[in-house]
């Protein structure tokens, strides 16, 4: 298959999606509150088309994520998938689901089971999804697999403890890929590794997406990362999306200050240019206990009075730009003055 541009139809529509952890407390354990991981979010995935998620640690990406597999059961709203409701699969119907979409871990160790080899990892979902038959058309299947993400050829017989960091990754990769998805979430696979492998480890993400004409979700907080990767940027704060764009205009135009001060704390590889900074003050609030009206409020510098009583939506600032703030021009302002877009 060779790489394709972006379809209108999307992939995957998420509208609404909410995912609240009961919060329990005493002796008896009993629920006293909620925790709003995901409050609200709407999200689409065109086919072929890798659109970035970031945004703090804390935010929700992950559970967000893991909620549209339904790896974590989701609380509310809809995930619609090639025209079927994620929500309402039966449990059949979900494993034939999973076929299509799958996730790349953040940690590859421990997404990784101890007792079982790269090639058994591997060849498991190829053998439950009936993709091969015979054992030697699965070996052959995951010798191709190994081809594909790097490894060398050997490989399969080695447990997850006899590879690196990059390598184990390489295996969840391979494993992710062995059941032809067509949608892949890819949870901060980056993080977890040493910096010398980083760059690897991402470019292999991007060859293979653009081959394979995946659709992905990419969950991370560097920008510049996703900046080189993705067509898309989703803004996500307090487990809100606050702005959605394609990836160029977002770098170019940032609508909501949140993002201002994300891209203002990206390091610029030239020690001879000085740059500004939007340095926030506080600290997130509690998802246990948001603050009224805009979430970003009480650590926002452009905060007004509506900004306290009136929680923003998200509208549509430029073609294809939306945005959840009270005061996008001020927040272009503040962007500008601080000459993001280099």
């Amino acid at each position: 298959m060779t790489s394709t541009e972006p379809s209108a139809e999307p992939l995957l529509r998420v509208r609404g999606l909410r995912k609240e952890f009961p919060v329990r407390r005493g002796p008896w354990r009993r629920v006293c509150g909620s925790l709003k991981a995901v409050d609200g979010v709407d999200l689409d995935v065109r086919r072929a088309e890798c659109v970035g998620l970031v945004g703090e640690s804390g935010c929700g990406k992950t559970t967000l994520g893991r909620a549209l597999l339904r790896l974590v059961e989701p609380s509310g709203g809809s995930v619609v998938f090639r025209g079927a409701d994620v929500l309402a699969l039966r449990p059949a119907e979900l494993r034939a689901f999973r076929r299509h979409a799958q996730i790349i871990f953040q940690d590859p160790l421990s997404s990784l089971n101890p007792r079982m080899t790269a090639g058994q990892a591997i060849a498991e979902g190829v053998r439950l999804h009936g993709l091969r038959r015979g054992r030697g058309a699965v070996r052959q299947r995951v010798a191709e697999l190994l081809d594909l993400v790097g490894l060398p050829p050997g490989s399969e017989s080695r447990y997850p403890h006899e590879f690196s960091g990059g390598q184990r990754q390489r295996v969840g990769i391979a494993r992710a890929l062995g059941v032809e998805p067509s949608f892949l979430v890819c949870d901060e696979p980056v993080s977890a590794l040493d910096v010398s492998v980083r760059a690897q480890i991402i470019n292999l993400l991007r060859d293979l997406q653009r081959t394979l004409g995946l659709a992905c979700l990419f969950v991370a907080h560097d920008l510049a990362v996703v900046r080189h990767l993705c067509d898309a940027v989703a803004v996500m704060y307090l487990g809100r999306i606050v702005e959605r764009a394609a990836a160029d205009e977002l770098f170019a135009s940032p609508a909501h200050p949140y993002t201002v001060a994300l891209l203002s704390a990206v390091p610029v590889p030239d020690p001879k240019v000085r740059v500004r900074r939007l340095v926030l003050q506080g600290d997130v609030p509690s998802p246990l206990d948001p603050p009224p009206g805009c979430t970003f409020h009480p650590r926002c510098p452009l905060a007004e009075d509506v900004c306290r009583r009136e929680r923003p939506e998200l509208r549509e600032v430029a073609p294809g730009h939306v945005a959840a703030c009270h005061r996008v021009e001020a927040a272009r302002e503040l962007a500008a003055s601080l000459a993001l877009a280099r």
